[in-house]
C-alpha cells in the first residue's frame, strides 16, 4: 500500500514538473524536441514497412508534445482560440481512454484497432476522429513554423493563411473556413510572435535552428501517423 502511495506521489510530481515546464514559454520548442527525440529512440521501426507490421505511436509522449504545441498556438493570441480548444478536447479524450487502461492503450494504434473492430472508428465522438484531428492540427502548426523559416519577409497573416490552406482547409466545412477568415484578422505581427516564442534572451538564429530541429523530428512521425490513418480508412474524413 505504501509503495502504491509512493508511486502515485511520484506520478503527481512528474506531472507537476511537466506542467511547470510547459508554462515557460521560452522553452516550449526545446521540451518538444526532447520529447520527440525520446519517441524516436523508443520506436521499434523507422519506415512504413515496419509501421505496417507493428505500428506504434506512444500515447503519453505524443499527447505531451501536442500539449506543448498548444503553447505555441497561444503565442498567436485569440486568433487560434478555437483550434487550441479543439486540440485540448481531443487530447483530453485520448488521455481519458489511456488512463482507463494505461498498459493496453500505451500505443495509440491499439485504440484505433479497438474502435475499428467495434465499428465505432468513424463516429463523430470516437477517439479515432480525435486522433485524426489532432494530427491535422499538428500538421498546421508544423506548416506554420516551416513557413516562418522559409521567408523572413513573409507577413504573419500570410504565413498563417497559407499553412491553413495547405493543411486544415481541405477538411473543414464552410462554417469553419469562414470562422478562420475572421480569426485571421487578429493575427499578431511577425515580430511580436517571434519575440514571444523565443523570449527576450533568445535570438532569431537560435530560434530558427530549434524550429528546424523540431521539424526534422516531428515530420517523419506525422508522416507515419498519416500512413496508419490511411490503413484504417480515416484519412479522408471531413468535419461533421
Amino acid at each position: 500500500m505504501q509503495a502504491q502511495d509512493e508511486g502515485e506521489k511520484e506520478d503527481i510530481e512528474v506531472e507537476m514538473k511537466r506542467r511547470r515546464e510547459m508554462e515557460k514559454g521560452t522553452e516550449i520548442l526545446r521540451y518538444a524536441i526532447e520529447e520527440l527525440s525520446l519517441i524516436v529512440k523508443l520506436k521499434p521501426g523507422d519506415n512504413h514497412a515496419a509501421s505496417a507490421a507493428a505500428p506504434h505511436i506512444p500515447t503519453k509522449p505524443f499527447l505531451y508534445v501536442c500539449n506543448l504545441v498548444i503553447q505555441v498556438l497561444d503565442k498567436l493570441g485569440p486568433t487560434m482560440a478555437v483550434l487550441r480548444q479543439d486540440i485540448h478536447q481531443n487530447v483530453q479524450k485520448l488521455e481519458i481512454v489511456h488512463e482507463s487502461d494505461p498498459l493496453l492503450n500505451s500505443n495509440l494504434v491499439e485504440i484505433l484497432k479497438k474502435e475499428a473492430s467495434e465499428g465505432n472508428a468513424r463516429k463523430a465522438t470516437s477517439c479515432s476522429r480525435a486522433f485524426l484531428w489532432l494530427t491535422r492540427s499538428m500538421d498546421f502548426t508544423l506548416a506554420l513554423l516551416q513557413e516562418l523559416t522559409k521567408d523572413p519577409e513573409q507577413r504573419m497573416e500570410q504565413a498563417v493563411e497559407e499553412s491553413y490552406n495547405n493543411t486544415l482547409k481541405p477538411w473543414h466545412g464552410w462554417i469553419s473556413s469562414a470562422a478562420f477568415k475572421v480569426a485571421l484578422k487578429l493575427v499578431p505581427d511577425r515580430k511580436t510572435f517571434t519575440y514571444t516564442l523565443m523570449g527576450k534572451d533568445g535570438n532569431n538564429e537560435s530560434l530558427k535552428e530549434e524550429i528546424q530541429t523540431l521539424i526534422s523530428l516531428f515530420l517523419p512521425l506525422l508522416e507515419e501517423i498519416h500512413f496508419i490513418l490511411r490503413v484504417y480508412g480515416l484519412d479522408r474524413l471531413k468535419s461533421t
